[in-house]
């Protein structure tokens, strides 16, 4: 399969020439092409009050985005919430707990994070069982953690505090596109809200994570490139050996 076309559904990085994907870009002599397939709207502090939740309420909060933390504090701030010093977090990865400086002073002693993996935050949360955690997180979000929350028998809370919504592609040729690369469930609902018509045809399909990979699959999509694998962490990588693949069979 022959491509030269490439639609990213995320934002182009913001130097694209030193990026993993302007190198791809350089070395198979490629077009890529960046669009957000979805976009975040926090909810109001009226909407949050419906729900009441009152986030003095718990001692602990779960933070599985960037996302989570700008709502998290957006909220904090609407509903004039004066966070306490002693209130732990605990974070996906270390990029996540190293941008709440944005919000905090930075203090090790109550910042918990993990290497984006939930396994190891988990282990982490074990630790501090006798704490309320409160997980801010989307309408739209992995059933899987809540779960884990619950076999771990610890007090929690979800608080929605922001919408995954579909962003308006009308102005998008997807059919010019040679290869589309999904990184989130939400990604594959959005192609499709947008283009209900969509078939396949020769188009290949790249998908990271193996939430994205099983709602590709449920959405009836042929996968062409999978990430993360063994030899190809992330997905520039998995493209360029598919296409180094292509390559050399001529």
């Amino acid at each position: 399969m022959k491509i030269k076309n490439i639609l990213i559904s995320q934002p182009q990085p913001s130097d694209f020439e030193k990026s993993p994907y302007g190198e791809l870009a350089k070395k198979f002599n490629l077009n890529i092409e960046f669009r957000k397939f979805i976009q975040i709207e926090g909810i109001t502090a009226k909407e949050f009050r419906l729900v009441r939740t009152n986030l003095l309420d718990y001692s602990a909060v779960i933070f599985t985005s960037r996302n989570a933390v700008d709502h998290y504090f957006r909220i904090a701030k609407e509903m004039r919430a004066e966070i306490p010093d002693t209130m732990k977090y605990f974070c996906i990865s270390e990029s996540t707990a190293y941008y709440l400086q944005k919000y905090i002073q930075f203090r090790k002693r109550k910042i918990f994070h993990s290497k984006e993996n939930f396994d190891i935050l988990t282990e982490l949360i074990k630790k501090h069982k006798t704490e309320k955690f409160l997980l801010p997180c989307s309408d739209v979000h992995k059933k899987e953690i809540p779960n884990i929350l619950d076999s771990l028998k610890v007090t929690y809370k979800k608080a929605v505090i922001y919408k995954t919504l579909a962003s308006d592609l009308s102005d998008v040729e997807v059919c010019n596109y040679d290869l589309l690369v999904f990184f989130s469930p939400a990604g594959i609902r959005s192609l499709f809200k947008n283009f209900p018509d969509f078939k396949q045809n020769n188009c290949a399909i790249g998908v990271f994570g193996p939430s994205t990979t099983k709602a590709a699959k449920e959405a009836g999509l042929k996968l062409t490139i999978q990430a993360p694998t063994c030899t190809a962490p992330s997905m520039t990588m998995a493209i360029e050996q598919y296409l180094a693949g292509e390559r050399k069979k001529g």
